[in-house]
């Protein structure tokens, strides 16, 4: 996968991986979303931060990126980071320790607190290209975005199946969410009508053992 120019690792977790700048960046983790539906009465099994950050842990690990990038929404709601565990917050610390990392603020969490560590920006740019949690509408000359959450529906044969993936033209990448509590937007959706014209994007499916292309004319709506 390329964007202007630059060579960009696809990982199966659905982090990107800049090698020349050795930049790991990640979108929508939505920490502490379980939490968020207990205390509206819903409940969820509250493990979803823990298992979040043990994926991002295994991606850190595999890339040992000089400098992580969460692309927004990070934390699920703007009480969440009140609500995260005293064992889930050392884990985060620790995964910070020796290596620089930015929260870009997103619609969830347009405030995050020094609690968290790190430095809070409303984007970042690294080798020409802009890092922000919301797509900008209309042409850009080099984006990577999260926000939309976007999934594929693959019709393969008489089966199909949905899966989070990228969505890439030339200039811009859209992250799928990084969360385990997260959904997916499918990427036929008229959300993506303004930024990937209708020849001119990639989809890249998360699967077990890696990310595969996926063919415009095997996609379809859910």
């Amino acid at each position: 996968m390329q964007i202007r120019e630059i060579e960009i690792v696809a990982d199966r977790s659905g982090a990107l991986y800049l090698a020349s700048e050795r930049a790991l960046v990640v979108a929508d983790l939505h920490l502490e979303k379980g939490s968020a539906f207990a205390v509206r009465g819903f409940m969820l099994p509250p493990y979803d931060t823990r298992e979040t950050l043990h994926r991002l842990a295994n991606v850190v690990d595999r890339y040992r990126p000089r400098c992580v990038i969460a692309l927004g929404d990070s934390f699920h709601d703007r009480r969440a980071e009140e609500r995260l565990g005293a064992s889930e917050l050392a884990d985060l610390h620790r995964l910070q320790t020796g290596r620089e990392w930015v929260w870009i603020t997103g619609n969830h969490d347009p405030e995050i607190s020094s609690q968290s560590g790190g430095r809070v920006r409303a984007s970042v740019e690294i080798a020409g290209i802009v890092l922000r949690h919301e797509p900008a509408p209309g042409s850009v000359t080099g984006e990577i975005a999260g926000h939309l959450h976007p999934a594929a529906r693959v019709h393969l044969g008489g089966a199909g199946l949905r899966r989070p993936c990228f969505v890439a033209s030339r200039s811009r990448i859209v992250l799928p969410a990084f969360g385990a509590f997260t959904g997916g937007l499918n990427v036929l959706n008229e959300a993506f009508v303004p930024l990937f014209s209708h020849d001119n994007f990639e989809v890249h499916v998360l699967g077990r053992d890696g990310v595969y292309p996926v063919a415009r004319s095997s996609l379809g709506p859910d």
